[in-house]
């Protein structure tokens, strides 16, 4: 009999301090908010440090506005000073590596300022529920040498898909490489010379994946033009369209870690994806701008 007593008493305490975590409470600034798990002995998130986390976010009406579980990877964002009281970045502040929480930001302070009418299944006077676990908090310093390393393991990775993939369409001794990692194999030859960095270049091309599967064409539809060399596209471009002939076909294979890389783009292009562009260099100028400014990288997407 003393052991029931013992374990009912040991059930009660665990279901009380769950209630406990569980249990909607409200911070000095208005955010509503409940911890599900709470390390208290770990580095809470501050400003500036990286966060990587899983969402779902639902309106007042518990439709799902977001849910990064069903998307290719986690979310990964840097918290930054809370915009309002009561804001989401409030809210993560208090979380570390392995907490999870409930978060209730009020839509008028979401959205308010920021728009004038709101998104749509949002209704002013409501609360957005963000439900977050934290999977990783890292300073910067901690989040470029883990990328870094990630980068690393990866481009192994993808030697041995792109030597696979070479070897099985008999194109081992046909494609060259280029100092940055990025293949290409000439089709049909040019003339002249290649493009400097920063001068425009036209070109046609078409996007595939190694499966086959088109995502993006030119073909049909006006050659792109653009500033090459100046990261105005994804690396890979930059890297192989410079090494290309007036009137040169070419297929570039390109490392995932000189196109899309971890993240992918959704819904066409899944994460660590080497990609095959076949291209045509069909004409260079020079650039009456002197060049272009780097930008983030970016590729022709599909349904230009």
């Amino acid at each position: 009999m003393r052991l029931n007593h013992l374990a009912t008493a040991a059930l009660l305490i665990a279901t009380v301090a769950a209630c406990g975590r569980n249990r909607v409470e409200v911070s000095e600034t208005g955010l509503k908010y409940q911890l599900h798990d709470d390390n208290e002995e770990s580095r809470k998130a501050k400003v500036g440090d990286i966060m990587t986390v899983q969402l779902l976010l639902k309106n007042a009406k518990d439709s799902v506005l977001r849910d990064t579980h069903k998307e290719p990877t986690p979310l990964k964002l840097m918290l930054q000073v809370p915009p309002f009281k009561g804001s989401f970045e409030e809210g993560l502040a208090m979380l570390s590596k392995g907490d999870s929480a409930t978060f209730f930001v009020s839509a008028d302070s979401l959205f308010g300022k920021a728009m004038q009418q709101m998104p749509p299944g949002v209704t002013k006077g409501s609360d957005i529920t963000f439900n977050v676990k934290v999977l990783e908090v890292q300073n910067e310093e901690e989040y470029r040498k883990a990328e870094t390393a990630s980068a690393a393991k990866q481009k192994g990775v993808d030697e041995k898909i792109i030597a696979d993939y070479l070897a099985k369409n008999s194109l081992t001794g046909k494609a060259q490489k280029t100092e940055q990692g990025t293949y290409y194999v000439i089709t049909q030859p040019g003339t002249g010379g290649s493009p400097n960095r920063g001068d425009i270049v036209k070109v046609d091309y078409t996007g595939k994946l190694l499966n086959g599967k088109t995502f993006d064409s030119s073909v049909g539809k006006a050659p792109i033009e653009l500033p090459i060399g100046v990261g105005q596209v994804i690396p890979g471009w930059d890297d192989a369209i410079l090494k290309l002939k007036k009137g040169e076909k070419a297929t570039l294979i390109i490392p995932s870690t000189m196109a899309y890389g971890a993240q992918g783009s959704p819904p066409v292009i899944p994460a660590n994806s080497v990609l095959l562009f076949d291209v045509t260099l069909i004409e260079f100028r020079k650039n009456p701008q002197g060049g272009g400014q780097p930008g983030m990288p970016q590729m022709p997407q599909q349904g230009r």
